[in-house]
């Protein structure tokens, strides 16, 4: 089963903290050891899926995930975390790991998304754009500035001429879908494909001229452990099966 490796632990510049193995690597062919994926928060569970569907076709193989932030996740690559795989939400900040030379590739785009409002099931504040968004009185919740999905966020309503003063940034799309879960927000601005996740919120479709389009690119990392797992692992995840099980959580084709 793929496992769920903590944050902090990515984030601990030793590499035997966050379960380095001596059986890293191609044994005769036969790929083995794990495999450590910074992903960012928005690919939690076609990863997961994508993760278990590889160590079924790789069974001495195990794929362990952490997921945050794309910008989190970088400095946690430049501090020297050790990982064997980054996939990010945003070319930008996949660009700062390139310059800072911890890539073993160069990066490909696998998948795309694009942004929804969720609020709460029966959408109380009838909120029907992002226009509505400036209402007096709504709570509403953005992912912090330097996350994509902030980034994202502050260009789309931009683009609809509507000036928004959150309540709270959160830390990533994860946490701002959270708020709406828990009911301590009125709306949020994440990604369609967490609006599909979730079952517990409504989505209200953001149009074209207003959305932005994001981009996810995925790359080997330069100091991978596992470099001959972390290579298939991303041809895995671009593979026909990949892009079958990204669609199937409504993610863009890339």
């Amino acid at each position: 089963m793929t496992r769920r490796i903590a944050a902090a632990c990515a984030a601990v510049v030793a590499a035997a903290a966050c379960g380095g193995d001596d059986g890293r690597g191609n044994d005769g062919g036969r790929l083995s050891g794990t495999v450590t994926v910074l992903a960012a928060a928005s690919l939690t569970e076609p990863f997961e899926q994508l993760g278990d569907d590889f160590e079924a076709e790789h069974p001495d193989v195990d794929v362990e995930f952490s997921f945050a932030a794309s910008s989190e996740l970088v400095v946690q690559i430049e501090q020297g975390a050790p990982a064997d795989v980054f996939a990010s939400a945003d070319e930008s900040s996949m660009q700062k790991v390139v310059d800072s030379g911890d890539v073993a590739a160069e990066p490909a785009i696998f998948t795309r998304n694009r942004l929804a409002i969720a609020v709460e099931e029966g959408n109380p504040r009838d909120i029907d754009g992002l226009a509505d968004l400036d209402e007096p009185g709504l709570v509403v919740v953005l992912c912090e500035q330097q996350v994509p999905c902030g980034k994202f966020a502050d260009k789309a309503l931009a683009n609809a001429g509507v000036s928004v003063t959150p309540a709270s940034r959160a830390e990533n799309v994860k946490a701002a879908l959270t708020l709406v879960e828990l009911g301590e927000a009125d709306a949020a601005i994440v990604y369609a494909t967490d609006v599909l996740a979730s079952g517990t919120v409504e989505g209200v479709t953001i149009p074209d001229d207003e959305n932005v389009i994001a981009a996810y690119p995925i790359a080997p990392l330069a100091e991978a452990g596992n470099q001959a797992a972390a290579r298939p692992f991303v041809r895995f995840v671009r593979s026909a099966e990949g892009q079958r099980v990204l669609r199937e959580f409504g993610f863009l084709p890339p």
